[in-house]
């Protein structure tokens, strides 16, 4: 990935996230009124594409693809709200805004990224005249390296005596297998009732013939880009993973079920791609 400034990746994602409330028609998946401003000056070079294609298959997977586990995540983190937890750490954060979405909430957040990243996401806020949010903090690691994601974040303020919630979305495909569990052993040592919910990206083997032309089409393209894909999880292994670091699996839901009939019941070209699930786990006690 570039060290200077955001992954291509994230800015990928941010335009889907814009796009979506562009292009896209009812029912809205998830809403997220600040993702062009962060774009900047590039931002209609991003969204253009959508304007122009929105029902390429390709196009249509990726704002699908995001939209639906933004919207799972939040959905399950506003529960653990519900329930007492007060840390939110978003692994991979990009451009998230969830902390400009919730700043008046109780919610202390943690952004872990690359500082290359959060530094052009910084710069683009105040650009975009965005306020820093009071309960975002920015906690610099990379985890591809071996730095340890928890480490950093109790570096910066983060109670592990308290449970959190932890989001890791659009990231493991992008690591090696052994970042991944290096970083999920990390995490076990989050305290009991913390949850996390991640994504991954199925093996060939699992994947059925949309999964297939969308990975045929956009494997290639990322690789090109400086981010290839490096690693693909079956629900098994997921779970696997993360219960032999003290998680316990709550849910695994393919992405095309993760918003339920906001997405599968739709009359526009929004439609997952079917390569991804979403497991949502529980830190045992």
């Amino acid at each position: 990935m570039q060290t200077e400034g955001p992954s291509r990746t994230a800015l990928h994602t941010a335009a889907a996230r814009a796009a979506h409330l562009i292009v896209d028609g009812e029912p809205v998946v998830f809403r997220d009124p600040f993702a062009y401003a962060l774009l900047g000056e590039c931002a209609e070079d991003y969204v253009r594409p959508h304007r122009e294609m929105a029902d390429h298959p390709v196009l249509a997977g990726l704002r699908a693809a995001v939209v639906t586990r933004g919207r799972y995540t939040e959905d399950r983190l506003a529960g653990a709200v519900r329930r007492g937890v007060r840390q939110y750490v978003i692994l991979g954060a990009g451009l998230d805004t969830y902390a400009c979405r919730s700043a008046s909430g109780p919610v202390e957040v943690f952004e872990v990224d690359h500082p290359g990243t959060q530094r052009w996401k910084r710069e683009a806020m105040a650009r975009a005249g965005l306020p820093e949010p009071p309960r975002l903090t920015y906690v610099p690691a990379d985890m591809e390296t071996g730095e340890c994601p928890v480490d950093r974040l109790v570096a910066h303020g983060f109670d592990l005596a308290r449970p959190a919630f932890a989001s890791w979305l659009g990231v493991t495909v992008y690591l090696t297998r052994e970042a991944v569990a290096r970083t999920l052993a990390g995490l076990g040592r989050l305290a009991p009732g913390s949850e996390i919910v991640m994504d991954h990206l199925l093996p060939e083997a699992l994947r059925g013939p949309r999964a297939k032309a969308y990975a045929e089409t956009l494997m290639p393209l990322v690789a090109e880009g400086g981010e290839p894909w490096l690693t693909f999880l079956s629900p098994r292994e997921a779970a696997d993973l993360l219960e032999e670091h003290g998680f316990e699996v709550v849910e695994q839901v393919p992405e095309g079920d993760a918003a339920g009939p906001a997405l599968r019941e739709r009359t526009d070209a929004l439609a997952g791609s079917e390569i991804s699930v979403i497991t949502h786990a529980r830190r045992r006690a």
